[in-house]
């Protein structure tokens, strides 16, 4: 399943030096080539997950609603065990986020799931050999705190971040009296050299995104988008992307309240490239296929659920040509499984990466992680929202 093209019976993928270099019903093998049988499997591009936090990411540092300079790579352990349940889920490209509640909380990291022992090991890298990824903000009520400095309404939210990026354009044109590490990560938001993954739920937060990106000529991905199917029109207007959540307990989050299983299908009925993602470890990195299967119930096209795993979220983070689909000259980042990817009863076999068997079903230890169990955790508590766990029980008191 190729993503890019009809699906190919009985065909054949060639990889060498971890690149795709032949794919069909009838390609030849040169002499001595290593031969894999996966006769009545199916082979289907990895995951690319726009939004995770694996890795033990840290929750939120309090010390300020706004830090462009605080990168997600200086908090990941690419040993942590929810790599492991990532690949078991058929992850092999994850764009890990800082932690929540900012107004923006850092800059984002490009994982490739490779085995590694150093987050050098797992980044993805440019031609120049930068390392990738974009920048995180939120609206709503995540940064939205009694604490001096921080803002206590939506619109002192919106108010800080203009102020922010106003602050910042004349060091952007030049003038430079000393190196600054968050106006430089500003620049490169207002160049377009990266990425905004944009947090926000409800539909008069998302209106709010649009306006930021048109006064500051941002690009711009809407993270979780939960009534973003309420305004599909405006947002494929816009021309912007979203990847959506799709979740069983919203009622963890007001904000959620309002979400629907119908919201990915009336994105994509609207000309939104949209897509899928985990929130890892809001919703479990295994159960990407369960979530598309979901998008499929409410109303989303088969082939537009799976390129929602694909081929739409590496299109929306800008590497759609080196990974997203099964193409000659792409990264062979590929799933075996013995089924139909949105079937209950299948099961995911394999995952490799740029050519590498990262996970395999049929090693014991590896198995494990596809299913839980002791020894399968991550080695220590998920960060993710322990600062919001800790607002809530402070606004409780």
């Amino acid at each position: 399943m190729p993503m890019t093209g009809e699906t190919i019976e009985n065909g054949t993928i060639v990889v060498h030096e971890g690149k795709i270099t032949a794919i069909g019903a009838t390609v030849a093998l040169s002499e001595g080539t290593e031969v894999r049988d996966a006769t009545g499997k199916v082979i289907l591009p990895g995951i690319v997950d726009t939004h995770s936090h694996i890795g033990q990411v840290q929750g939120a540092d309090r010390s300020a609603p706004i830090q462009p300079d605080v990168r997600a790579m200086d908090a990941i352990n690419p040993k942590d065990k929810s790599l492991e349940k990532a690949r078991a889920g058929g992850v092999t490209f994850a764009n890990v986020m800082p932690g929540s509640g900012h107004l923006m909380s850092g800059q984002t990291f490009y994982m490739k799931l490779r085995r590694g022992d150093f987050i050098e090991d797992v980044a993805v890298r440019d031609d120049d050999g930068k390392m990738l990824g974009g920048m995180k903000m939120a609206n709503g009520t995540n940064s939205i705190r009694d604490n001096a400095g921080w803002p206590g309404t939506r619109a002192k939210s919106a108010a800080l971040v203009r102020a922010k990026f106003i602050d910042a354009k004349p060091y952007c044109d030049g003038k430079k009296e000393k190196r600054d590490l968050a106006k430089d990560a500003l620049c490169e938001i207002m160049a377009g050299e990266r990425l905004v993954h944009f947090h926000t739920h409800r539909a008069d937060d998302i209106m709010t995104v649009l306006r930021l990106r048109d006064e500051f000529g941002f690009k711009v991905l809407i993270q979780h988008g939960m009534e973003s199917g309420d305004i599909a029109d405006r947002i494929a207007a816009a021309g912007i992307p979203v990847s959506h959540i799709l979740v069983d307990a919203p009622g963890g989050k007001l904000e959620a309240m309002n979400s629907r299983i119908t919201s990915a299908g009336d994105l994509e009925k609207a000309g939104v490239l949209v897509s899928l993602h985990s929130d890892d470890p809001i919703v479990d990195s295994r159960m990407m296929f369960r979530q598309a299967a979901l998008a499929v119930r409410g109303g989303m096209t088969r082939e537009g659920a799976l390129r929602a795993l694909t081929i739409n979220p590496a299109k929306q983070v800008g590497l759609d040509d080196r990974i997203g689909s099964l193409e000659v000259g792409k990264d062979a980042d590929l799933l075996v499984m013995d089924g139909d990817p949105l079937s209950i009863y299948t099961k995911l076999l394999e995952t490799w990466v740029e050519g590498d068997l990262v996970w395999d079903r049929s090693n014991p230890e590896q198995a494990a992680f596809a299913t839980g169990g002791e020894g399968t955790a991550s080695n220590g508590r998920s960060m993710h929202h322990l600062d919001l766990e800790a607002h809530a029980m402070e606004n409780d008191q």
